[in-house]
């Protein structure tokens, strides 16, 4: 019911904001832009789901070559300590639990062409499982907020943009960045654990937050010691490197097991592409609407309204000029990241705008996008407290975002 009423709350303060600027302000184009934009918007979606195809089709055959070689299998028995904790609707070692560490892992990373299929295939598995197949459970709705609260320990892509745009140092943005998703995770998972009763203070839980502080402690020394030149070649290789070696070693492992990876890889690569086709729907009607919301001005608005909020309070005005950032990243991942460019190219990357949207385009995710294509891949209707949780996480990180910011810059 949450996406029914967001949905047809965008479309319907998209026809008051442009029919006031028609009949009060006199502008005439804002109705064609709102069509326009409709259109252009739902070829998008089409073609987006179409160039989806080929990556779901390559990671679900991927995975189904991990799942008979026994990797997905030994993954899960790995984590079934902590995910027993946070998912405790599936069963003990369930292969799920596997493909649930492949997406998280994919997404700290930043590797986001890996994410989503990863995602899917996580889905499918837990929707199995699922006892009302139109309803979201619980286990879905962790698994989606963690993916909202998109705690990246590299962020290959933002370091690379920064490196391209001359910054003085590029990685200077990595350490805030680690820092802001992963409180905001910390409140995405508290407040889902608050709304469904599971209890997080265990050995489990504690040690992998302990765990996760020495990663991100060692990865950052790591990467504030790299040239700019060196982050250019790291940026280039390590997500390459990475993707590939998974692919290696689960073709490796099927080999070992004696599985036809051939066939394996071609049976799960035709459940990518039934996956591929059954989101087109949900992702044209989420873009359609964001896509009328942006163009009536109803965007513009908001984010007037928190400038001037901010300038009444004495807060810091260079961070109006970020915002958008913020305001796109949970609608429109490729929209956040054409306002992050944006800004750096104006304001510059080295400053604190320019910074600030770099963290921002870095430590939310795109709440609505996930939303839709998640539980849409599955046929799930009803979201439960799934929006509400997600747009918890991604308010903490925006919070979270600006006072970093202001204590690193």
């Amino acid at each position: 019911m949450a996406m029914n009423y967001i949905w047809a709350g965008f479309l319907l303060v998209a026809f008051a904001v442009a029919a006031f600027r028609l009949v009060v302000m006199g502008d005439v184009e804002v109705f064609p832009a709102i069509m326009n934009s409709t259109m252009d918007n739902a070829k998008t979606g089409f073609e987006l789901s179409l160039q989806l195809t080929g990556v779901l089709a390559l990671w679900m055959g991927v995975m189904r070559i991990g799942e008979e070689g026994g990797m997905v299998r030994a993954l899960a028995r790995w984590l079934s300590p902590l995910f027993r904790k946070l998912f405790p609707e599936i069963p003990d070692g369930h292969p799920v639990m596997g493909n649930i560490f492949m997406n998280l892992s994919a997404n700290m990373l930043g590797l986001d062409n890996a994410a989503t299929p990863l995602g899917l295939k996580a889905m499918e598995g837990m929707q199995e499982l699922n006892p009302r197949k139109d309803t979201a459970s619980n286990s879905m709705i962790m698994f989606l907020v963690m993916n909202t609260a998109g705690l990246t320990i590299v962020p290959v892509s933002i370091l690379a943009y920064r490196a391209q745009l001359g910054a003085a140092q590029p990685t200077d943005v990595f350490l805030p960045i680690l820092l802001t998703t992963l409180i905001s995770l910390i409140v995405g998972v508290i407040i889902t654990s608050m709304v469904q009763r599971i209890n997080l203070i265990n050995v489990p839980v504690m040690l992998t937050l302990a765990v996760l502080s020495v990663i991100v402690g060692l990865v950052g020394w790591g990467a504030n010691a790299l040239s700019r030149e060196q982050m250019g070649v790291v940026s280039d290789n390590v997500a390459n490197v990475i993707l590939l070696g998974i692919i290696i070693t689960f073709v490796a492992a099927g080999l070992r097991h004696k599985v036809n990876v051939y066939e394996a890889f071609i049976d799960g690569a035709k459940g990518g592409f039934k996956t591929a086709v059954g989101i087109i729907p949900y992702l044209i009607a989420i873009l359609v609407a964001i896509g009328a919301f942006r163009a009536s001005g109803a965007m513009d608005w908001v984010l007037g309204g928190i400038g001037w909020v901010i300038d009444v309070c004495g807060g810091n005005t260079d961070m109006t000029a970020a915002l958008p950032t913020a305001m796109m990243k949970p609608l429109s991942g490729s929209g956040a990241r054409g306002m992050m460019l944006e800004c750096m190219n104006t304001y510059g990357p080295d400053s604190f705008a320019g910074r600030l949207s770099c963290i921002f385009q870095g430590s939310t995710d795109t709440t609505f996008y996930i939303l839709a294509v998640y539980f849409g891949s599955v046929g799930i209707k009803n979201t439960r407290h799934a929006l509400p949780c997600g747009l918890a996480a991604d308010l903490a990180s925006i919070v979270v975002a600006v006072i970093v910011a202001n204590i690193f810059f």
